[in-house]
């Protein structure tokens, strides 16, 4: 359906404006999990851009970079250089897998981006979903003191971002019961379940710091101080998402700590209802970001 969809008068939009360069390696491996796509716009610009990446949703199980153009497209449609990146999904390793990876990928472009025309010190972290709760985790792994010894790279990088969006994200894995007490269809529930025991793995019966960058949102719902100030968020989500609790909670832990942050709430949308372009409060959606943005990475 999304490779479809790239043929659809809508599309055009998503990718008149941009170019890409498909497949760059972010890590040696040789694997199709440690590649990004570079999308920038095709207009010349006479200043280094804004930098984007953007890590995609699927319950950390599916989809890739290549379902989530439609993503990377927009935000180069508005001037941003996109780094479109894969990561090791839970079928193939468990957390810490996709953190690990997200955090390289980062740590790529602070690298990387100012070869491609983009400037290092202006990145914006995006994500939905699965992809919300990653980026949420790298802004935690970026501002608060962290032990993990695979965020080495990350943390000499000395990446600050300038924001961060996190749409209809899942942003506490380890606790799932949560949701039995919520009003949804049972299969959503059994999906949710399924999902945040594939991704955990081994870990799915444990607690502790270990999980913190499973579970972002109880990080900055804790006492926890930053080493450094969090950067401002950006959040959206329909009100018929099941995961919607974990972005009113997002809401009121970055208020708590006085972060700058705009959440908005689209009546009625279901869960990713922002790739559904064709939908109004989509298109509201997107409208929203951008504008909250732009004096952020100006």
């Amino acid at each position: 359906m999304s490779m479809a969809g790239r043929f659809h008068p809508a599309a055009r939009p998503y990718l008149e404006p941009v170019e890409t360069v498909a497949t760059v390696p972010y890590r040696g491996t040789g694997s199709s999990a440690h590649v990004l796509d570079i999308v920038r716009p095709r207009a010349h610009a006479d200043a280094p851009r804004p930098v984007v990446l953007y890590l995609h949703g699927g319950g950390f199980r599916i989809l890739s970079k290549d379902t989530h153009w439609m993503m990377a497209g927009a935000f180069g449609a508005h001037g941003y250089l996109v780094f479109n990146a894969n990561y090791r999904l839970s079928g193939e390793a468990a957390y810490p897998a996709a953190v690990e990876d997200a955090a390289a990928a980062l740590a790529w472009v602070v690298a990387h981006a100012e070869e491609h025309g983009g400037d290092p010190s202006r990145i914006v972290l995006a994500g939905e979903s699965a992809g919300a709760n990653l980026v949420t985790a790298l802004a935690v792994a970026c501002c608060f003191t962290r032990s993990e010894p695979w965020l080495g790279g990350l943390l000499q990088s000395g990446c600050a971002p300038r924001a961060v969006v996190a749409m209809c994200g899942l942003l506490e894995v380890s606790r799932w019961s949560r949701f039995e007490a919520m009003p949804m269809p049972g299969f959503a529930r059994d999906r949710i379940d399924q999902i945040c025991r594939a991704y955990l793995g081994g870990s799915a019966a444990d607690t502790g710091e270990h999980l913190d960058l499973a579970n972002p949102l109880t990080v900055l719902e804790s006492d926890a101080r930053p080493a450094r100030p969090l950067p401002p968020f950006a959040a959206s989500v329909g009100t018929a998402d099941p995961v919607l609790d974990d972005t009113r909670r997002l809401e009121r832990a970055l208020a708590w700590r006085g972060v700058q942050h705009h959440v908005s709430y689209h009546y009625g949308e279901p869960h990713a209802f922002q790739a559904m372009v064709w939908r109004h409060e989509a298109r509201r959606c997107w409208r929203e970001l951008f504008a909250f943005l732009v004096p952020l990475v100006q």
